[in-house]
């Protein structure tokens, strides 16, 4: 039976009224992207003070915790350049205004950014775009020793009209691809990132009577395969490297991707979505399930921004063909929360509620994610106050990923000292990324509620909990446990 949009949303909405909404759960990833291209979201705008830099990011961050959210995904290499100081890549336009300077006064912004997320027990992830290099060769500023001056033929040009070009690295030139390995193993290497991130954006998105101009590599390294067989290779391959280097340095870093939402239609491949729109293998070449059959990834994020009952690509679709295809890694949902009053749909208060709730029934969606940040500012149709008050009331803990490590940390040590509690990590403990304080009703200590989690503390060194705090849960029956970096849970000690 086929329902009318109206109808079906209808039905939704009965649903939600006669089976309320399960106890929200206690590991669930939720992050938004902050994208620093063309000054989206961060910073506001090109030539800010270092001061003004600082207090804008922290202002979002605690925007976006206060909303619920556990991590963010933070643009750091939007065009080949860097939010950071690199001998490989100039300092970023989007920060001082001309690619090349620094920012004034000097700091250090992806440290300063990954030191914030962490004080707020948020995972920080570093997201590049990985072959996007000019975006905009008309009005883009290019330093001197920016990659595209120095390594023309790694490069090639494709656009729209009116001067709108981008200049890309050729996916296909083994060269850039180790180039851009080179730019993530000094990410990795030189700071605390909790993931590296990319994006849709592999071969770009495809301009109708406009051939992507990679024939001369495809002549050169083809090997006798189709253009198309040849390119997914490419992206294939970059993926793979991309997965060891990272893993030779710090294990624990994750490494995901986050694809347009479809990967192929039905009438493509019988395995595909009931859908009718561009797909990554065939449009982009991302062959992402075989990234994740080949546990080259740890997570994918399709960008599902679509809303409940779209004709050619309907969310409730999509986010059930993504949980039957997991192959066992994280799968998260992207969504469209820019989108917020742009049509019918999405001014209905009822469609991002709709869409949380739908993918919560999947055991293997393991969480959110929201296109952009600074929409929360804006509070669109009052989805600010659904996360705070409903569905984000509850503290979430990030799902371990238990492939990368599956032990949890010694449990921590916790005594009273005087009126205070003093805890501190167990015996030969790892490296911990938080301590989770419970208050528990006397006598049920239910520690898989997530209702039961009052606060989480940077676990780096001890932790004091005064008599202040303490005040707030008299009466209830606190418990404290030890998260490692991977997010595992120690067992919850009872404070007696």
């Amino acid at each position: 039976m086929k329902f009318s949009k109206p109808v079906f949303g209808f039905l939704i909405a009965c649903l939600s009224f006669f089976f309320p909404k399960a106890q929200n759960p206690k590991f669930e990833f939720r992050a938004a992207w902050i994208a620093s291209v063309e000054n989206i979201d961060w910073p506001s705008k090109k030539g800010l003070p270092a001061d003004s830099q600082k207090a804008e990011f922290i202002r979002m961050l605690d925007m976006l915790q206060g909303n619920g959210m556990n991590a963010v995904i933070m643009q750091i290499r939007p065009v080949a350049d860097a939010f950071y100081p690199s001998s490989l890549e100039p300092w970023s336009e989007y920060l001082n205004g001309v690619q090349g300077l620094p920012p004034t006064p000097y700091y250090d912004p992806l440290k300063f950014m990954i030191d914030e997320t962490h004080k707020r027990n948020m995972e920080f992830h570093a997201w590049c775009n990985p072959y996007r290099a000019v975006f905009n060769i008309s009005k883009s500023s290019i330093a001197t020793n920016h990659i595209t001056r120095i390594q023309k033929n790694w490069f090639v040009i494709y656009g729209g009209g009116a001067g709108a070009y981008t200049k890309y690295f050729d996916p296909g030139n083994p060269e850039a691809r180790k180039f851009v390995t080179d730019v993530v193993k000094d990410i990795v290497t030189r700071y605390d990132v909790d993931a590296i991130h990319f994006d849709d954006y592999f071969y770009p998105y495809p301009i109708a009577g406009k051939e992507f101009p990679d024939a001369e590599s495809y002549r050169k390294y083809g090997k006798g395969m189709s253009k198309s067989d040849w390119r997914r290779s490419n992206c294939d391959s970059i993926i793979l490297v991309l997965s060891k280097t990272i893993k030779s340095i710090k294990p624990n870093v994750k490494f995901g991707i986050s694809p347009f939402g479809i990967w192929r239609n039905k009438k493509q491949d019988a395995d595909g979505s009931e859908t009718n729109g561009l797909s990554n293998y065939d449009d982009l070449y991302a062959d992402i399930l075989l990234w994740q059959k080949k546990g080259w990834i740890d997570y994918v994020l399709p960008q599902c921004y679509w809303e409940i009952g779209f004709d050619r690509a309907d969310y409730k679709i999509l986010v059930d063909w993504w949980a039957a295809h997991s192959y066992g890694r994280h799968v998260y949902i992207g969504h469209g929360f820019y989108r917020a009053g742009s049509n019918r749909a999405w001014k209905d208060k009822n469609q991002l509620p709709n869409q949380i709730s739908m993918l919560r029934t999947y055991p293997e969606l393991r969480g959110s994610a929201y296109f952009s940040a600074k929409t929360f500012y804006k509070n669109p149709n009052s989805w600010n106050d659904s996360l705070r008050n409903n569905y984000y009331k509850t503290i979430a803990l990030m799902p371990p990923m238990k492939w990368i490590d599956s032990v949890p940390p010694p449990n921590p040590f916790v005594n009273k000292a005087g009126k205070n509690v003093l805890v501190k990590k167990g015996l030969n403990s790892e490296r911990l990324r938080s301590y989770v304080v419970y208050a528990f009703t006397p006598g049920k200590p239910d520690g898989d509620n997530a209702a039961n989690i009052v606060k989480l503390f940077e676990g780096a060194g001890e932790l004091v909990l005064d008599e202040k705090f303490l005040s707030l849960y008299t009466g209830k029956q606190i418990g404290v446990s030890a998260l490692d970096w991977n997010n595992n849970e120690s067992g919850v000690v009872m404070v007696k």
